[in-house]
């Protein structure tokens, strides 16, 4: 794509007053950056992706208020982690965090862990321990 060819479409980077960095190719042929102020089927994906973790997380909530998961699923959620990522943070396998979904193995975890996963979330150890599910 060549630099005048760059989308500049309306996209949520507006509200921030940000552009996007992108790659084209100059009049020669070589390539440059260039700012984007957006592009509308990466906006509509975006959008797409954000509602979709926003039903994941909803969802996660549900199943901490009817007991069938522990709170470390729905803050994964809500911040946007998978195991994978989570379990870097707070420097576990990822089959233990899976396993501590489990809300019976999520009250015998001891504080120093607990603590990792609230650092992970960035909440406090007593939110995480009381399933304090307020997305503030």
């Amino acid at each position: 794509m060549k630099a005048n060819e760059v989308p500049q479409d309306k996209s949520s980077l507006d509200s921030i007053n940000q552009k996007e960095l992108c790659y084209a190719t100059d009049e020669n042929g070589n390539y440059i950056t260039t700012k984007s102020s957006g592009w509308t089927p990466k906006t509509i994906a975006l959008n797409n992706a954000i509602e979709d973790i926003k039903e994941r997380a909803e969802e996660a909530k549900q199943r901490v208020i009817n007991n069938q998961t522990s709170p470390i699923e729905y803050y994964m959620e809500l911040n946007r982690m998978d195991v994978t990522i989570l379990a870097g943070y707070v420097g576990i396998w990822p089959f233990r965090v899976k396993r501590h979904f489990n809300p019976k193995r999520f009250k015998k975890l001891s504080d120093k862990l607990l603590q990792k996963y609230a650092d992970a979330f960035n909440i406090s150890l007593e939110q995480l321990k009381q399933g304090d599910l307020n997305e503030d």
